[in-house]
């Protein structure tokens, strides 16, 4: 079961960005995965989530991918149930943005840190005097939520219906109850209502204010009772003197005030809290919440994008095929009315070669393969006209870190220990895209090296995708019938960044060069005019 996003927020004041990839062969994707992807850009350009909540929980699902076919079905019904009913959206969008509007107080209840009496907040996580007001409006905040779930009527998909029972469902809940309050302050510990019912052991009864009407009135009750059973001098003040006795009642004020806050806040509020902050069903409720904006956050992408979406159609198979119409990068073809989408298929070849020269389009088109796997393994539209594929158990994608050295061993090392990790952990449901292979050695070497690493993965059996400049290499695989040659084409000295058969033997060194300033010529005629 996956951390909820309270759990992740224990340690520190709320970010979105909490959640982490797995460790390799753990998740679905990894830390480098997660980096050479891009999931960030994703993030950014999925995100249309109102509350902080609901962020956090879309970066979670992107950081740690589902991989059970089911889930990520339930995921998209949920989607189709909301895109296909107004009302229940509408609905949930006005839900949403009263949250959105509130959430930070509950945080701030949770989270904050408290000043002191006399401190003056600055910072958004501050909270000064003895935390009254935050407490009211933190817990007015759940206590809202339940209510208008509650009143929202009850959804058909098992996802979504899912969700809003969770949410409903805190309200028969402890710390519920001690939100509602009262809350009672019992030798044995915080009480709620439910709690105290047939209990006769003594309690304090806490509401959120610093005006106790019936401590006061019991304060006013026993001076009245010594003066009625004692009396004495002190007690026995005439009428005219009374204007004069009222100046007494200040510095007993300023000994009430600070007495009982500070024992509201410390023996009352931050138990409390802390209850509140560890309470599994309170976590719950926020990741319903989260997800319901997870959803509708698919759908405000999907109106957003510019272009053609899907809700891909999800496939079991013995092992990972996906194919793919007019697809286009999610992050890059966002309100990109030029960008250009590709077809692609790799179902039983099991291996595509892809080859061409630099700035051709090769690694932004892995990306959107591998972006687009991401996205439709959190129930999310991917832009496409079609697509189908099956659930990838693992979602690598290697590309060379030469500032990641390990060991001594050089890139050529550093790079094959990151290929056996990533070899390992795949089974023939894995997706995987590796960005040049057995760079740092020589040519014969770099041939059997890779022959031997594609080798392996392809009788593995899983979907490999190669980025590579040696055509050499892709020529030995195709004379053995094994694999997909692709190339990016160019037209007219330029990339068209289409993906077509084939196999790029042409060097574009010297055009990238001319480009940047730095070919033959260039520097011929730089010497020249330093003579």
């Amino acid at each position: 079961m996956k951390e909820t996003i309270l759990q992740g927020w224990q340690d520190a004041w709320p970010i979105v960005k909490s959640s982490k990839p797995l460790p390799t062969g753990t998740g679905v994707i990894d830390e480098s995965a997660f980096n050479t992807i891009e999931v960030d850009k994703v993030f950014e350009a999925v995100n249309h989530s109102s509350t902080m909540i609901g962020q956090a929980v879309l970066y979670r699902s992107l950081t740690q991918p589902l991989d059970a076919l089911d889930e990520i079905k339930a995921k998209q019904e949920a989607v189709e149930e909301l895109r296909n009913d107004p009302a229940l959206k509408e609905t949930l969008e006005n839900i949403l943005e009263n949250a959105a509007s509130r959430e930070t107080s509950f945080y701030l209840l949770l989270f904050g840190e408290f000043l002191g009496t006399f401190g003056t907040a600055r910072e958004e996580h501050e909270i000064e005097g003895y935390g009254y007001l935050q407490y009211k409006r933190g817990i007015q905040f759940m206590l809202d939520l339940v209510d208008r779930i509650q009143a929202a009527g009850t959804p058909q998909s098992d996802y979504l219906k899912t969700l809003v029972d969770k949410i409903k469902a805190f309200a028969s809940t402890r710390s519920y109850s001690l939100m509602e309050g009262p809350a009672y302050i019992a030798e044995s510990g915080i009480q709620s209502k439910q709690e105290r019912k047939g209990s006769f052991s003594p309690a304090i009864i806490f509401k959120p204010r610093l005006f106790k009407p019936l401590l006061i009135a019991m304060c006013s009750g026993v001076i009245w009772a010594l003066a009625h059973f004692f009396p004495t001098d002190i007690f026995n003040i005439s009428v005219e003197a009374i204007p004069t006795a009222t100046i007494f009642f200040v510095p007993l004020l300023l000994v009430y005030y600070p007495v009982v806050g500070s024992f509201d806040r410390d023996s009352c509020i931050i138990p409390l809290r802390n209850e509140f902050k560890n309470s599994p069903e309170v976590a719950e409720t926020l990741d319903a919440l989260g997800q319901l904006d997870e959803l509708l956050s698919f759908i405000k992408f999907a109106d957003a994008f510019g272009g053609s979406v899907v809700l891909p159609a999800l496939i079991d198979g013995e092992h990972h095929r996906i194919n793919l119409v007019d697809a286009k990068n999610p992050v890059l073809g966002k309100q990109n009315y030029a960008y250009i989408g590709n077809d692609f298929v790799l179902e039983d070849d099991k291996l595509v070669l892809v080859t061409g020269p630099n700035s051709g389009g090769k690694t932004a088109f892995c990306k959107t393969v591998t972006q687009i796997q991401l996205l439709a393994q959190i129930g999310c539209y991917v832009p496409a006209q079609s697509a189908t594929l099956t659930v990838a158990d693992r979602i690598y994608y290697q590309a060379p870190e030469i500032s990641h050295l390990v060991d001594g061993e050089g890139r050529f090392g550093t790079e094959l220990k990151r290929t056996k990790d990533i070899f390992l952990s795949t089974t023939s449901k894995s997706l995987v895209v590796l960005d040049e292979l057995s760079e740092g050695t020589t040519f014969e070497e770099k041939m059997e090296s890779s022959s031997n690493v594609l080798n392996g993965f392809y009788r593995k059996g899983n979907s490999t995708i190669l980025i590579t400049h040696n055509h050499q290499l892709v020529d030995s695989f195709v004379r053995q019938g094994i694999g997909l040659p692709r190339q990016v084409e160019f037209a007219d000295d330029g990339p068209t960044f289409k993906l077509i058969e084939g196999i790029s033997r042409v060097s574009h060194a010297d055009r990238v060069a001319k480009k940047i300033g730095f070919s033959k010529e260039d520097i011929d005629n730089y010497l020249a005019d330093t003579k």
